[in-house]
């Protein structure tokens, strides 16, 4: 890789790499862990979790569409089929055909709503759980009080998928496993989804981020090392939040699954769980709504609380523990996350403000000048956005998710993404009844190839610079996991954007717009030299292998 300095002229082109790597995932690749031999414990899912390549294992090529591949459907047609060519796997269609997850139709894939527990449709499903709830209307977002969902083992996401009519969103998490490309499926279709895993580290969310954790015959032993997996699902749950579990168990027949039903019912109950509703195969319990019942039970009861310096937001490549996470002296007298119902909850100011010293006044001005920028934006691609061009949109350094705020009238959704090192304002990203996660941008995301219609990047290489990190790198990784015909807005410093520009032929990127930043924006940190920023847009085309690169406009 050559350093900045070396390569004022224009960058040397990118070799495209292998086709076999065109759905390569750098710290997610079986290939990687059996080349290395890297020791992993098989049944506690660690070949799942993230294992990223040294500096000289990364791929210095761009990764090719598979052949065949066309510019995705847009939304909302997507949610209901999306190209063969694009996802050229069908046996999971074929092994659960029985199941309604999906159906090959001509060049076509089809997705008619089912899940293994739900045949019927997941929009029904969904209803009945509302019902047994007795929310009204058997609509599950209880008139905005339920936003934030956490689908584990989600298969190809159609639980999500149909939430999101209902002003639900859910965080659909599934692992590169057996069912491969489960997650490259959800997000093909548009909806928002995660490649992850209950394995041994921390979810990547922060405590009390969701409202509903769902698994619907997710394969996961819940028992296993203490509890450890339930706790975790108790740790990013929301005070008084669910888990609805679906399983053979909950209806237990047979003498191994009344024996599971049985151990998982102590396990819950000594978590302080109560059952809210129970159905057919359907369970849903509900968590306390403070520390009394924890309190409460006798001493030496198992599992344990956790101790009391331990941060339940630390999730980089932290160890989950066998212990509850119980609530702050603040929450505990609260009863409850304090939030306001969706969507006044968007703009509303998040009670978790406090944690970073950031008053009210400093948010409303956030989300107001967000608001301006993304105006701004759009205007600067107005020749080539129209209204369903983009769904899938990451922020690479979301801050406190007022960019993603701005988009609120806009038929998208946006993976908010906070970086470790800095504040941990994911939670007040979470408090907002918008998801995402936290990466550091040094190493690739968990996510498939060409699953992103738009990046933005707001400092983010000046981030990485100053961590040593390699810009190169980076916009490799950004070409990864941008869609064909997909945009990047890059603000940054000038000397920056400079540094990027000459990238632009060897990725086959297109300037859509360039345009210097009016000094005295508040988004814009004035460098010591008084340097300007730039908002610099690019489009990635659209082009195919064969014995040579071609341009296909």
């Amino acid at each position: 890789v050559t350093t900045e300095e070396d390569s004022l002229v224009v960058a040397k082109s990118f070799p495209v790499c292998d086709d076999r790597h065109s759905e390569i995932i750098p710290c997610l690749d079986r290939n990687f862990i059996y080349q290395m031999r890297l020791k992993l414990d098989l049944s506690l899912m660690e070949h799942y979790e993230r294992h990223c390549p040294p500096p000289e294992r990364k791929f210095n090529c761009l990764i090719p569409p598979p052949s065949g591949y066309k510019v995705p459907i847009k939304w909302p047609k997507s949610r209901d089929e999306v190209w063969q060519a694009n996802i050229p796997h069908t046996h999971l269609a074929k092994e659960k055909s029985d199941q309604n997850w999906m159906v090959v139709k001509g060049d076509k894939i089809n997705f008619p709503g089912g899940g293994t527990h739900f045949h019927y449709g997941a929009d029904k499903y969904i209803a009945s759980i509302a019902n047994m709830l007795n929310f009204s209307n058997d609509v599950l977002n209880d008139e905005g009080r339920l936003r934030t969902v956490l689908d584990v083992g989600c298969g190809v996401a159609s639980f999500g998928a149909y939430l999101l009519s209902s002003d639900i969103i859910a965080m659909s998490l599934a692992p590169n496993d057996v069912h491969q490309n489960q997650i490259q499926f959800a997000l093909e279709r548009g909806i928002p989804a995660y490649l992850g895993v209950l394995g041994t580290k921390r979810l990547p969310y922060p405590s009390r981020s969701f409202e509903l954790a769902h698994c619907s015959r997710c394969r996961i032993d819940w028992l296993q090392r203490d509890g450890i997996l339930l706790l975790e699902l108790d740790r990013v749950l929301r005070p008084g939040g669910y888990f609805a579990y679906s399983s053979p168990e909950a209806y237990a027949q047979d003498e191994e699954d009344l024996r599971i039903w049985k151990e998982m019912s102590a396990l819950v109950e000594r978590m302080c769980w109560i059952i809210a509703a129970k159905r057919n195969q359907t369970v849903v319990w509900q968590k306390p709504l403070s520390n009394d019942c924890y309190l409460e039970r006798e001493p030496g009861t198992q599992p344990p609380l956790c101790r009391s310096d331990a941060d339940p937001d630390a999730v980089y490549g932290v160890s989950m523990e066998a212990c509850i996470t119980p609530y702050s002296k603040h929450d505990h007298k609260t009863k409850g996350s304090g939030l306001a119902p969706w969507p006044a909850r968007m703009t509303s100011p998040p009670p978790r403000l406090a944690d970073f010293g950031y008053s009210t006044h400093t948010f409303e001005k956030d989300t107001e000048l967000w608001k301006q920028q993304v105006d701004s934006y759009w205007n600067l691609m107005s020749s080539k956005v129209k209204a369903n061009t983009v769904r899938n949109i990451m922020d690479m350094k979301a801050h406190m998710g007022s960019f993603a705020a701005a988009l609120k009238d806009k038929d998208v959704w946006v993976m908010n993404v906070v970086s470790p090192d800095g504040p941990n304002t994911l939670k007040l990203i979470y408090d907002r009844g918008l998801i995402g996660t936290n990466h550091n941008w040094c190493e690739a995301f968990s996510t498939y190839p060409r699953t992103y219609d738009l990046l933005h990047a707001w400092t983010v290489f000046s981030d990485i610079k100053s961590k040593g990190c390699s810009a190169e790198d980076l916009l490799i990784e950004m070409d990864r996991i941008l869609r064909p015909t997909g945009f990047v807005i890059i603000r940054d410093k000038e000397s920056v954007v400079e540094s990027i520009k000459k990238y632009m032929k060897a990725l086959h990127w297109e300037v859509v717009a360039s345009e210097k930043v009016t000094a005295g924006s508040e988004l814009d940190q004035e460098s010591e030299d008084g340097e300007s920023n730039v908002v610099f847009i690019v489009q990635k085309k659209l082009w195919l292998t064969s014995e040579s690169l071609r341009d296909t406009e």
